[in-house]
């Protein structure tokens, strides 16, 4: 198993519940809890994921512009930035419109549905040493896949309420996709349990620190190989292009939420900007170190904080690794929208084919390749430790050479002409 860094005590759950501990007191009483998680609940996590969805569409269509040269959004707000509250208005002032022959119940319960596991999930992420909602939650990991999974059912729902074929189309489309795709996801993940043997996320979190040479990205190569089945395979969960047959416009007219209008319309926004955040935070614990920074600094600036009584050291250890963490988790989204912008759509049945033929097989070597490894390697130190720093060499080679792609194509577009109603000089 994984070297276990303890950072303040021996106990997880004391650890994650500093907070609760030093304002609450050791045993508060009902009223005082449930008080405090509701305060939690709407002024943290709701907050949280508006500005998610908020910042998330507005991200989505500068990098949509700069890869199709052009400048996104630029005229509400400074570089746009509120371009996103202006679409919330107009959608919370359009009517709400309830189709002919539609389940009007289930047409109005589906968006919640879609919307709501996503939010639940929020209490489970590790966003710092003590930042997590429930510290006691001993099988964060497996909870974060349940929840998850009930998505699919607001899904089907507002396909099938709609009274529309094309929003039945896509429902049965996201129904057989997210239920397909879920297995590789799955066995990814179970690859990360082998090797560290716990489903909490804090301890993840905690059993990486000290540097990117202890990230679980670089333990093995078969973890290697897990990470990029599972954000594959993440896409697909997320209906994020190239896996966004549910809804693909050019066929659908917009799948299953054809018919939806107004802020119903809106709660789909929220799930999918809000998923994909939630996706690349379990990218983020399982693989990149949680929120400990590349170097190790913080896990052990948090290992001398003492945790007895409340201090600005304390605040602000954890905001700081709050801010690392949501670094790697919008890097990770970043990546998901240069995908969205740069592969084509396929057919629903090559979308299967890669889940059932490619990605299933996979993960299933990768699987039986890691426990191997467990078993017969991990107990050679010498070997494990070249093993990590090999794979850190690389992945540090590799994205050395995605910043200079970056940094050249950032250059070359400098000099691009953007609008048609300038257009370049013929040199004549």
């Amino acid at each position: 198993m994984l070297r276990e860094v303890q950072l303040a005590s021996s106990d997880p759950s004391s650890a994650g519940g500093t907070f609760i501990r030093l304002i609450l007191g050791d045993e508060p009483g009902w009223p005082l809890r449930i008080g405090w998680d509701l305060t939690i609940i709407f002024l943290g996590f709701l907050g949280l994921a508006s500005m998610v969805a908020f910042i998330g569409i507005w991200a989505e269509r500068k990098v949509a512009g700069r890869i199709q040269q052009r400048h996104g959004p630029n005229r509400v707000g400074p570089i746009g930035i509120l371009q996103s509250l202006a679409d919330g208005i107009k959608l919370v002032s359009k009517e709400d419109l309830l189709p002919r022959g539609a389940d009007g119940w289930l047409f109005r319960l589906a968006p919640y549905l879609a919307f709501a596991p996503v939010f639940a999930s929020f209490l489970a992420i590790p966003f710092g040493p003590d930042m997590i909602f429930e510290p006691a939650l001993a099988v964060g990991l497996f909870w974060m896949l349940a929840i998850l999974s009930v998505e699919v059912i607001g899904v089907i729902l507002a396909g099938w309420s709609s009274n529309n074929k094309w929003s039945v189309y896509g429902a049965m489309r996201e129904a057989c996709q997210l239920i397909s795709y879920e297995i590789p996801l799955g066995i990814s993940i179970l690859i990360v349990v082998v090797a560290t043997g716990t489903l909490d996320l804090l301890e993840l979190s905690r059993m990486q620190a000290g540097g990117m040479q202890h990230w679980l990205l670089f333990h093995q190569p078969f973890v290697l190989a897990a990470f990029v089945v599972f954000f594959i395979a993440s896409l697909a969960s997320n209906k994020r292009a190239p896996f966004d047959l549910p809804e693909s416009e050019s066929e659908l007219v917009a799948g299953y939420h054809t018919e939806y209008s107004g802020l119903r319309f809106s709660l789909f926004y929220l799930a999918e900007y809000n998923a994909m955040f939630v996706m690349g935070a379990i990218m983020t614990i399982l693989f990149l170190g949680g929120w400990d920074d590349p170097v190790g600094y913080l896990s052990a600036w948090s290992a001398r904080v003492p945790r007895d009584v409340m201090s600005l050291e304390l605040l602000a250890v954890n905001a700081v690794a709050f801010h690392v963490f949501m670094a790697k988790t919008c890097l990770i989204i970043f990546i998901q929208m240069w995908v969205r912008w740069t592969l084509p759509r396929p057919r629903i049945d090559q979308v299967l084919h890669a889940c059932i033929k490619v990605l299933l097989p996979m993960s299933l070597v990768l699987l039986l390749g890691s426990a191997l490894w467990e078993l017969f390697v991990q107990n050679t130190s010498l070997m494990q430790r070249a093993t990590q720093w090999v794979l850190l060499a690389i992945g540090l080679s590799f994205v050395g050479f995605i910043f200079l792609m970056l940094a050249q194509a950032f250059i070359q577009g400098r000099g691009k002409q953007y609008r048609l109603s300038e257009p370049a000089k013929l040199g004549i």
